[in-house]
């Protein structure tokens, strides 16, 4: 993966993951207009980030382990809006808090993507 795509969705979700604490402990439930905004940039950055790892993907000679780093690049896309739709669902400080983990799992599996290529460029060289 290129540092160029990984850097704004870490910190795309890093920032969702300060607002979302902030909105916890403000007891703001459900999230506002704004917030979905940044979820939705988040989420056109990951659709990006997942076609160019599949494009990566096929076109490396590196021995990456290839269902697990489709699995993650699958899971960054999908965790987002299910999320999202459980915050909305639940009107409450837990529905907020599933938007947390949600975006601390985007966060976790972009690092584990990272490690993933990284390891691959070693193995391989």
């Amino acid at each position: 993966m290129t540092t160029w795509i990984v850097a704004p969705v870490l910190a795309l979700s890093l920032a969702a993951a300060v607002w979302t604490v902030v909105m916890i402990v403000r007891a703001q439930h459900p999230p506002s207009d704004a917030y979905f905004v940044l979820l939705g940039a988040l989420l056109v950055l990951l659709v990006v980030q997942m076609v160019v790892g599949f494009v990566a993907l096929g076109a490396t000679d590196r021995p990456v382990e290839g269902v697990t780093f489709v699995a993650y690049l699958l899971t960054t896309v999908a965790v987002v809006p299910v999320g999202a739709a459980l915050a909305l669902v639940e009107r409450s400080r837990w529905g907020t808090a599933v938007l947390l983990v949600a975006v601390l799992t985007v966060a976790a599996c972009e690092l584990r993507l990272e490690a993933l290529w990284d390891v691959a460029a070693v193995a391989g060289a």
